[in-house]
């Protein structure tokens, strides 16, 4: 799912949003689900395990959005910027734009134009993107515990509490 030309700035960073949950987050909370169910838990717990993974799962794909733009190509496996040479505008895009209005332009044309990646990375670099983008992340990351804090503490319980952090400030 890629973000289309005709939609303005709300309706692209909800869209965004939607594409995250769809291609990570969905995965994540839905496995997180399965293990509730499979193991009896009630509809109540099904649904903090649903809560918990849809949250780490959005968290997961803004920080790996955010590495795009902090990490080198050594570290993350695959050259830096990959998401703008492919067309793609993930969130320090997003957030850059508010600062930077004519990457709107740039977003609606996929970066296509020569020197539009390189312009679009250097608004990111200015703007506070990331920033922003770790701040959403971390949100994410604290709604996850919020969830997961609902259960009864245990070894597991501490280790899934844990777990948004250690996610959080990955490297790669």
């Amino acid at each position: 799912m890629q973000l289309g030309t005709k939609e303005s700035e709300n309706q692209r960073f909800a869209h965004y949003l939607d594409k995250t949950y769809k291609k990570t987050a969905s995965l994540i909370a839905n496995s997180c689900k399965a293990v509730a169910v499979l193991s009896n838990s009630s509809s109540e717990i099904q649904e903090v395990a649903f809560q918990y993974g849809r949250n780490l799962g959005i968290a997961f794909q803004l920080v790996d959005d955010l590495l795009d733009f902090v990490s080198t190509a050594e570290v993350l496996g695959k050259p830096a910027a990959t998401d703008l040479k492919l067309g793609l505008a993930t969130a320090p895009v997003l957030f850059a734009a508010q600062q930077f209005p004519h990457l709107n332009e740039m977003i609606m044309r996929r970066f296509e134009n020569s020197g539009d990646v390189e312009e679009a990375w250097l608004c990111v670099k200015k703007s506070n993107g990331l920033e922003e983008t770790r701040l959403l992340a971390s949100r994410h990351c604290k709604e996850a515990i919020q969830q997961i804090s609902k259960l009864k503490e245990s070894d597991a319980q501490k280790a899934l509490v844990a777990l948004p952090e250690t996610m959080l400030n990955r490297k790669k």
